[in-house]
């Protein structure tokens, strides 16, 4: 009977500390049947749990090089070593290389930012430059005899004229240079560029 009062009792105080247990203390009340503690409102605290590995952002870099051409100009200038109307090209142009290199960032594979790391001129273009005759080329004048007016300087008029101290087999001659003014009917401008026998 006394045995039975104890335990009531017990349970009672129990009951007024699971009351008094608001702030997350822990409280030790009695001893049980069996020599044990009877714990009542005991709070633990536990460890942060631990980050999802599939919620991490996997974060890569790349670098991608880009090379640019950078045009040339063309430069003209005037010689009096050629006849006025050619032209020639005294140095071929060429082009520049400009390199830039960017840094790209992906995150789970997606682009998400790009930096511009490298900006160099690799090699710098060179100019290309143009010549231009100015030389004007007197022709000499024929003595005697009727001129072609497809001339300028006196072509003889004949079945055909040949240059002089040419292969040609005439019958007639001229000593050059002669200026094409009209049709090259005698074939003395073999190189087109306006001038015979020159």
């Amino acid at each position: 009977m006394r045995r039975g009062r104890t335990l009531a009792a017990v349970a009672a105080l129990a009951m007024a500390v699971l009351g008094l247990a608001g702030c997350g203390e822990s409280s030790e009340v009695g001893t049980g049947a069996a020599g044990g503690t009877l714990a009542v409102g005991a709070v633990y605290a536990t460890d942060d749990p631990s980050p999802d590995p599939a919620e991490e952002v996997v974060v890569t870099h790349e670098r991608v090089r880009k090379n640019i051409k950078l045009r040339y100009q063309t430069v003209h200038r005037k010689t009096a070593t050629l006849k006025k109307g050619v032209t020639k090209v005294a140095r071929p142009g060429r082009p520049g290389l400009r390199v830039k290199v960017f840094r790209i960032t992906y995150e789970d594979g997606v682009w998400v930012d790009r930096e511009l790391v490298v900006d160099k001129v690799k090699r710098k273009p060179v100019s290309r430059i143009v010549l231009h005759g100015t030389k004007v080329i007197k022709p000499q004048p024929q003595p005697g005899g009727r001129c072609d007016p497809n001339y300028s300087g006196c072509v003889p008029i004949a079945s055909d004229v040949d240059c002089a101290g040419g292969s040609g087999d005439g019958p007639a001659y001229v000593r050059g240079p002669v200026r094409v003014i009209g049709s090259d009917i005698y074939g003395l401008d073999a190189d087109g560029d306006g001038w015979g026998c020159d």
